[in-house]
């Protein structure tokens, strides 16, 4: 690609600097292409990869913006080519640069950063695909808010609001990724198991718009050292958080109307309008007095924890009333609301609860009731009801509670069938190793080793009113370890799944 082409030799407005310390030469993205000279190795190299189904026709036009100012090979369109056949291809070519003395190559894989614009589950995706790689030093990655969620790029300080897409927005974005800090996250395995059902199949129901991350969740192949004869096992991972219950059941309703109706949803505020709307039609907000009492946690299943690595497993009493279970990894859910808040002295003196860090090995359980309680994270201190927090969460669900519930994985939903005379399906979480995120400022994620992160309020104002014992509330109105990778099995076409 000729450097001069469309000004990508030029400098853009400070701090962005000229568009060659972003730039890839083709040799390095195509194997087997002419070799060339550089004068300097770019100091912020990046490849970008934009889910073009994403933000209404943001996506495309982002596409299209990107390519115009970089090489157009170092941008990737998501739903023409998958993260992990880009980045297998990369880093093979990598090896073989470097193997014979390249120090362009050596020195770009050094620097190397990953752009994503797309949902919570798109990045997830390219999250899970970085993750199988383990590289030694893997390449950090920073999020563009495309999704209606923008759990991620919001907790990392890349805003939640869909972006402009013209160059001077873009430019603006390469200076922020080119000034931002690495952050280590926790990443957390899944698990579930259940007997083979006599009466078909029980494998996750997708809703009809297919979840690029629906890689996250799969059944594990017969090869699988986690496979066990005679059962279903199903594994995957996550970086935000795993939700079970009503919640879920919104969001698989979300995705489904927006496959049916796909011109109603071309903006993010007409979608977070349309999520509110089939949350009041679910009961979301007001349950009636017939629905089933499954759609109670305690009623579904049996939950335990493990606190700390190597502990005991404790049985973990849910509140009667709970309807929506979340295990929350980052200070973000459903669009920016931080679920756990900061507890206040007297919480962690007596529950030995901690502030929300994201590189600390624990995930923080939050239990809401309905909508009405979510409303709770507007006010100052708002939180849902803390559980709990837990090195590895597993639940055990009742024979014959209920013939389905709904998961929820980084934004994506799920339908989960459960077998009727089965009482040995098991949910299990557990933690996994650490991935590098790229943080902007203002950030909301906290690292354990920041000395500047709280560990707890000062004051306790937010225990006054937090209505956290079901008491209060009601008088007011087998171990099955973790996976060494999130590996995708040979049979499945990730590239098909978009």
């Amino acid at each position: 690609m000729d450097l001069h082409r469309n000004g990508t030799n030029g400098s853009c407005s400070s701090p962005c600097g000229p568009l060659t310390d972003y730039y890839i030469p083709d040799y390095i993205l195509k194997p087997d292409t002419e070799q060339i000279i550089l004068d300097n190795a770019p100091c912020c190299p990046v490849v970008v990869f934009i889910n073009s189904r994403s933000g209404g026709q943001l996506g495309s036009s982002l596409i299209k913006t990107y390519r115009e100012l970089l090489n157009e090979a170092q941008v990737f369109d998501l739903s023409e080519e998958a993260p992990d056949k880009v980045l297998h291809r990369l880093y093979c070519n990598f090896e073989k640069l470097k193997s014979n003395g390249d120090l362009l190559a050596i020195q770009i894989q050094k620097s190397l950063r990953l752009i994503v614009a797309g949902g919570d589950g798109t990045a997830s995706w390219l999250l899970g695909v970085v993750s199988d790689l383990k590289l030694s030093h893997p390449p950090p990655v920073a999020t563009v808010p495309l999704g209606t969620g923008n759990n991620l790029p919001f907790s990392f300080g890349w805003g939640k609001k869909n972006p402009a897409t013209d160059q001077a927005a873009v430019k603006s974005f390469l200076a922020q990724v080119k000034g931002a800090r690495e952050m280590n996250i926790d990443s957390w395995h899944i698990i579930m198991r259940m007997r083979i059902p006599q009466d078909g199949p029980c494998d996750p129901i997708a809703p009809l718009d297919l979840p690029h991350s629906l890689h996250a969740f799969h059944r594990v192949s017969d090869c699988d050292s986690l496979n066990v004869e005679g059962y279903h096992t199903f594994r995957g991972g996550f970086w935000n958080y795993f939700s079970m219950g009503m919640d879920a059941q919104v969001s698989y309703e979300f995705h489904s109307e927006r496959k049916r109706n796909p011109e109603k949803f071309k903006n993010q505020l007409t979608n977070q309008g349309t999520y509110a709307k089939l949350g009041l039609k679910q009961g979301w907000f007001a349950a009636s007095l017939t629905h089933p009492s499954s759609r109670n946690i305690a009623q579904l299943a049996k939950v335990k924890i493990m606190k700390r690595p190597g502990g005991q497993w404790e049985e973990l009493m849910i509140p009667r009333s709970i309807r929506s279970i979340i295990c929350l990894n980052l200070p973000s859910f459903s669009g920016g609301f931080n679920p756990w808040g900061t507890p206040g002295t007297r919480k962690v003196q007596d529950r030995d609860l901690t502030a929300p860090y994201v590189d600390d090995g624990l995930i923080e359980v939050v239990g809401f009731r309905d909508a009405w309680h979510g409303l709770v994270l507007l006010a100052p201190n708002g939180h849902g009801t803390r559980l709990a927090q837990a090195h590895r969460i597993r639940f055990e669900f009742r024979k014959g509670a209920a013939e389905h519930t709904f998961m929820r994985i980084d934004g994506e939903p799920w339908k989960q069938p459960l077998p009727k005379e089965d009482d040995t399906v098991v949910v299990e979480i557990s933690h996994l190793r650490q991935v590098a995120m790229l943080a902007n400022d203002p950030c909301k994620s906290k690292s354990v080793n920041d000395p500047s992160s709280p560990s707890c309020h000062s004051h306790d104002d937010d225990d006054s009113n937090s209505l956290e014992d079901e008491d209060e509330w009601e008088d007011g109105r087998k171990k099955f370890g973790a996976a060494a990778t999130f590996k995708i099995p040979d049979e499945v076409e990730i590239a098909h799944l978009s």
